[in-house]
Parts: C-alpha cells; structure tokens; sequence
C-alpha cells in the first residue's frame, strides 16, 4: 500500500515538473539513506544523469513562467512528463528493471504495471495543467502563469518528498489537487455563463403611441 502511495505521488509530481520527481529520487538515493533505489534503477545516482536533470529542471523551470512560451513547453512536455512518470512510479514502488531483455518474460512478470501507471497518472495530471494554463495566461493577461508555474513547482517538490518520507500525505494532496481543479472548472463554466449572458441581444423597446 504504502508502495503505491509513493509511486502515485511521485508520478503526479512527473506531472507538474518531469525532473523534480527524478532529482529527488536520485539525489536521496545518492547522498543518504532515506531511499535505495531498486534493481535496474540505480542509473537515477549517477552524477551524470543528475546533472543533465538539473540542467533541464533549470530550462523547464524558466521555460514554463513565460507566457505563451509555457503552452509550447507543455506541448512538448507531453511525452516527456508521462515518461517520467513511468520512471518514477516505476522506482518508487520498486518495479525491478527498466531494461527488457525477455519481453515475454517482462509481461509475465508485471514489471510493467507500475511503469503503465505511472505513464497514465502523469498523463492525466500533465493534461490539466496544459488545459489549464491558457485560461490563467488570459484571465490574468499573463501576470498568473508565472504565479502558478512557482505553485506547480513547489507542488512537485513537496508531493516527491512526502511520496517518499511519508506516503500518507499523499493521499491529502492528491484530495487539494482535484479539490483546486473542480474548483477551476467550475469558475470557467461561470465565466462563460457570464459572457454568453453579457452578449445577449436584448428585443428592442416596444413602439410609443405618438399623440
């Protein structure tokens, strides 16, 4: 159980941010004792592999507060997220390799359960954020992507470390998630209300009997 809560928090954090996740998983693994990554996935310690992560976290991060810039990231950010989802998922509950030497044998096993659902959790999340970024940039005339952008990020950051310190959390913040996106829907659908009402011909004033 607390397995899946930790592969599920790490793959909605692939969502918001493909590398947090990653770096989080790789630097824990590296410098402490508080992860250790599973057979096949040690390849997330390397130093190599963490710098390039930081290199495209700082890219990613820079890339997503500009407006307009932040929708053609999203667009291409769109295999990339669910990827990383798979990756991190897939590490965080232990999944035992990531290199497929026996199909036969890897469909059997269910190695790649958690890898699928990692993909589909981060493809999900990714979609909302990518639906969800136009509106802002157009309601707040660009001044709330970047605002948002921080809070995604930070979302990231503190869904991977609770996904790993304690999973439990999970579970609330995937509740504020879907909690702060029904809200989202819900003020979209009564802005449009509101314009499609402002925009409604009104029937002409009845004629006045002249003396």
């Amino acid at each position: 159980m607390l397995e899946a809560l930790t592969g599920t928090g790490l793959a909605t954090a692939a969502g918001l941010n493909a590398y947090i996740p990653l770096l989080v998983i790789g630097a824990l693994a590296r410098w402490t004792d508080l992860i250790n990554p599973p057979a096949g996935w040690e390849w997330l310690t390397n130093g190599w592999v963490l710098a390039v992560l930081a290199v495209l976290l700082a890219l990613e991060v820079v890339a997503d507060k500009v407006p307009g810039v932040d929708s053609v990231n999203d667009i291409v950010q769109t295999v990339v997220r669910p990827v990383a989802g798979g990756i991190a998922f897939g590490a965080g509950s232990s999944s035992q390799t990531t290199v497929v030497t026996d199909p036969e044998a890897f469909v059997e096993s269910g190695q790649w359960v958690p890898i699928v659902i990692g993909i589909v959790l981060a493809l999900v999340v990714h979609g909302a954020k990518a639906a969800a970024r136009p509106v802002v940039n157009v309601t707040t005339l660009g001044t709330g992507g970047p605002v948002v952008s921080t809070v995604e990020d930070a979302t990231s950051v503190g869904l991977s470390f609770a996904a790993i310190l304690a999973p439990l959390l999970v579970l609330v913040a995937l509740v504020g998630l879907a909690i702060a996106w029904f809200r989202f829907r819900a003020r979209r659908r009564r802005g449009r209300s509101s314009g499609e009402t402002s925009h409604e011909v009104s029937p002409p004033p009845p004629p006045v009997d002249v003396p």
